[in-house]
């Protein structure tokens, strides 16, 4: 069947673009909102503490919702999570609720993130599939700032959360239609055993580890991905003397580059007949490459290339690696797995940005490119040993069409 005839991989896919706007807003939604609060970056940036204290806890309650309710309802708690906490963004609630607000948002997303995740992990084609839906991911996020943007051009910065809650809403009857109830559910337990499968699920899970190795590397990679799209700007100005409109068409171009190449690369390497660690070797290998000569080689036009080339590379990683998920612990587990190493991946969101931030101010923003490349040789390191843990190695398959 079509991917875009399967009604639950489509409505995941749309899940992913809102995921993504969602992400996307929010660096045009902290300008207004320091400005109608009155507060310095410091303060509005607690936002982002508890946003990623709560996308941890949707993550790593993921197993257990699923094992004892069912996908149906993990995913219908977290899009009704989302529609009211979007809801009450809307009303324009005081400082202190806004930020305590966040937690909410954050378990929310990061329970549908990890649910879906998981979801499409057990089906055929599963590499394909789950980088298709992060692409889509990537097109919510380049859509997010363009939509704040106009609508904070004429309107109250509420009224993007008021938007988001009305684009929530069909997803919350969509995941009640269209996704199996839990008898038909395989990732659901048994009923007779649903009090002990999802007690000790998180235990169980956390101490494989191949788990832990994947939560590793996922906190890696979204540390380079974020380092990079948080601070090329500044590096492409002040280290390569690029104009800053020419500066920001590369930042944009990077994101372009991770997109397309969640879109495109899977199904070349299935059509290639290339093995899932095999495409991941590939990737990681093209993104040291990608980053090793955006450093050395000099020039405008070189750094502006390789940001797109590097960004192509990437974009697989992290999708991939769900991929491989099912294959390295047991049916039981996968879904706590993979909420485990999506919760891990919010430890690289905050600290690596951060540390390359302050490594450019203290050294130079040319720093940014030798961090990039011990990143990405980190990546490797951390991707070997799971690698030789895939339990029989299959093609990168391409669903038809």
């Amino acid at each position: 069947m079509r991917w875009y005839a399967d009604r639950p991989v489509l409505l995941a896919y749309a899940a992913f673009v809102l995921v993504g706007v969602n992400a996307g807003v929010s660096g045009v939604l902290l300008v207004a909102q320091i400005s109608d609060y009155g507060v310095d970056r410091a303060t509005i940036g607690l936002t982002f503490v508890t946003g990623s204290a709560g996308f941890v806890l949707g993550g790593a309650s993921c197993g257990s919702l699923i094992s004892r309710y069912g996908t149906r309802i993990a995913l219908f708690v977290g899009a009704t999570g989302y529609l009211l906490s979007a809801l009450y963004a809307a009303t324009h609630p005081p400082l202190v609720a806004y930020i305590v607000l966040q937690a909410a948002t954050g378990y929310a997303t990061g329970l549908l993130e990890s649910a879906l995740n998981a979801y499409l992990a057990a089906l055929s084609g599963a590499t394909t599939l789950l980088n298709r839906l992060h692409a889509f991911f990537g097109v919510g996020a380049l859509l997010g700032p363009v939509l704040a943007a106009w609508i904070v051009g004429f309107a109250p910065w509420p009224v993007v959360w008021l938007v988001l809650a009305v684009a929530s809403a069909p997803l919350v009857a969509g995941f009640l239609v269209v996704y199996p109830r839990r008898a038909a559910d395989p990732m659901a337990a048994e009923p007779a055993a649903s009090g002990t499968a999802s007690g000790g699920l998180l235990a169980a899970t956390v101490r494989q580890p191949v788990v832990l190795l994947g939560a590793a590397l996922l906190a890696v990679y979204v540390g380079l991905e974020l380092s990079m799209g948080n601070w090329a700007f500044s590096y492409l100005v002040e280290a390569r003397g690029q104009s800053e409109l020419l500066a920001g068409y590369s930042v944009s171009g990077y994101w372009l580059g991770l997109t397309l190449g969640r879109f495109l690369i899977s199904p070349v390497a299935g059509r290639v007949g290339a093995t899932t660690a095999g495409l991941m070797f590939t990737c990681l290998a093209g993104v040291t490459a990608a980053a090793t000569l955006t450093w050395l080689l000099p020039g405008a036009a070189a750094a502006s290339a390789g940001l797109v080339l590097l960004g192509f590379f990437l974009g697989p990683v992290f999708p991939t690696a769900m991929a491989v998920v099912p294959r390295l612990v047991t049916a039981r587990l996968v879904p706590t797995a993979i909420g485990v190493m999506n919760a891990g991946s919010v430890i690289g969101d905050a600290a690596l940005p951060w540390l390359a931030g302050a490594i450019g101010q203290s050294a130079g923003v040319w720093t940014l490119l030798p961090f990039t490349v011990t990143l990405a040789l980190l990546q490797l390191a951390v991707w070997w040993p799971i690698a030789g843990r895939v339990r029989a190695p299959q093609p990168a398959t391409v669903q038809p069409g």
